[in-house]
């Protein structure tokens, strides 16, 4: 085991690797419910495709942590991204209403895309390119993204994760149709039989993200998912008395074999390269570049902010192996395209796994494992409420705010674009758009100020594209 993963060149154990990867799983443990909630309109597109995704998301998180382990040896996880999985969720119902095509269909030509991505980001990472693109990147917009992506996430946890359908109509969201009423009295008339499971959802969504806060607070180990399962308990306490439902009726009929049959059935090497043809070419090649630039600045942030805490930078500010740890990721992502789930990253919650002493791949093996266990838990997680998911939904995009701290607020040409970034990724719903709006604006004003040459080339052919994108018809 130390010839392995040289555990005393890093000053560890076994004992601690085998704790820090434990607690590693549980802060990301959310992402088992909620990422086939969000890519399944939180089961809205039927159980079989929810069933495919729970698989998929446990089977290219293991997969893509295992490669961490002994690619690289550093003690990160990987799981399918948060905000890369939404924005996949709004490019899937997207395609669908351009193309007719049913939503499974649209999955499934969807995933085509996740595919090229991870083979491209594969090749760009043998090659090391990929740290040279980024810093091609306007470092404020960079800066941005995360922040943006993080006010789009509260946006859908706060408002539209758990529509409800009654007899007078639906689905009524939380902040629109709940707070976005002037009186409890309008909203119990205009929601009907649903006001009593929106309140018994907002009641939910604010014990479970009250209680993430206080736990993180107090350092507490796995305070998501200890979050997630007390908002849970509270909705199914409040379904048995106050809505007279029995939560738990579904599991009476359930089985706990991992049901591979669904996943095969509606995700596994379920590519659709005939639906993906129809979406239009410059439509797939903007696509491809948006998913390819969130991942990028997602995941090489997160290793070097995590690798930085961990002390594994060295005097130059690199992370030994950071090829093989991309390389690491792009492999995850093309697990997740071929078992059904979206683009898989390096998760900032592995600094946690770092806090408790984590410094090697015994670490990310141990965290794998315990993805791969709870492929039988299928039931347990359907059963979890979308309310109690929306507690890490939003918490999540809270802590994604932190890099605004990074902006200098003092210039303009980076104050712009990150401004009309963090409005238009909650207002449109969409990251592509978002991060378009501020590679235009950006070159737009410092074209202005007769700054042109401060503008990379990589930047002008992006403002490019996504102006075309914009004002013609796709």
């Amino acid at each position: 085991m130390d010839k392995l993963f040289k555990l005393k060149e890093n000053k560890t154990t076994v004992r601690i690797e085998i704790v820090a990867g434990l607690t590693t799983f549980m802060t990301m443990a959310y992402i088992i419910a909620l990422n086939p909630n969000l890519l399944t309109g939180f089961g809205a597109e039927g159980q079989d495709l929810w069933n495919g995704v729970f698989l998929a998301t446990c089977i290219a998180s293991a997969i893509g942590t295992l490669c961490m382990a002994f690619l690289a040896n550093k003690p990160f996880a990987m799981a399918p991204g948060m905000g890369l999985n939404s924005f996949f969720a709004a490019v899937t119902a997207n395609i669908a209403v351009i193309t007719g095509m049913s939503y499974l269909q649209s999955f499934q030509s969807a995933l085509v895309m996740i595919l090229i991505e991870g083979v491209v980001f594969l090749i760009l990472s043998i090659f090391n390119v990929r740290e040279k693109i980024v810093k091609a990147i306007p470092l404020g917009v960079r800066m941005g993204i995360g922040p943006a992506i993080g006010l789009m996430l509260m946006n859908i946890g706060f408002g539209s994760n758990a529509g409800i359908y009654s007899e007078t109509g639906g689905p009524f969201y939380a902040m629109r149709d709940f707070f976005g009423a002037l009186t409890s009295g309008f909203a119990k008339e205009s929601m009907g039989s649903g006001f009593q499971p929106m309140v018994l959802s907002v009641v939910t969504m604010f014990v479970g993200l009250f209680v993430i806060v206080a736990l993180s607070h107090k350092k507490v180990k796995g305070a998501v998912l200890i979050g997630m399962i007390i908002a849970s308990i509270v909705y199914w306490a409040g379904q048995s008395i106050f809505l007279n439902t029995n939560p738990f009726a579904s599991l009476a009929t359930a089985s706990f074999l991992p049901p591979f049959a669904d996943m095969a059935k509606t995700t596994l090497f379920k590519l659709d390269f005939a639906g993906f043809a129809q979406i239009g070419w410059f439509t797939i090649i903007t696509l491809v570049i948006t998913f390819c630039i969130i991942d990028m600045f997602d995941t090489i942030g997160t290793l070097v902010g995590t690798a930085e805490r961990a002390g594994m930078l060295d005097k130059e500010g690199n992370m030994p192996k950071m090829r093989e740890a991309l390389a690491s990721d792009a492999v995850g992502t093309v697990v997740g395209s071929v078992t059904g789930t979206s683009t898989v990253t390096t998760f900032i919650e592995s600094a946690s796994g770092v806090e408790a002493g984590g410094r090697t791949g015994l670490t990310s093996v141990v965290t794998a494992i315990m993805f791969l266990l709870c492929m039988f838990i299928a039931p347990v997680a359907a059963i979890i409420p979308p309310a109690a998911t929306s507690s890490a939904l939003i918490y999540v995009g809270i802590l994604m705010l932190s890099n605004l701290k990074h902006i200098d607020w003092t210039d303009i040409s980076q104050v712009l674009p990150v401004a009309i970034m963090l409005l238009a990724m909650p207002v449109s719903g969409s990251i592509g758009h978002g991060i378009g709006l501020a590679l235009i604006s950006y070159t737009v004003i410092k074209l202005c100020m007769g700054k042109s040459k401060e503008v990379s080339v990589l930047t002008y052919i992006l403002s490019l594209i996504f102006i075309i994108k914009f004002f013609l018809p796709l």
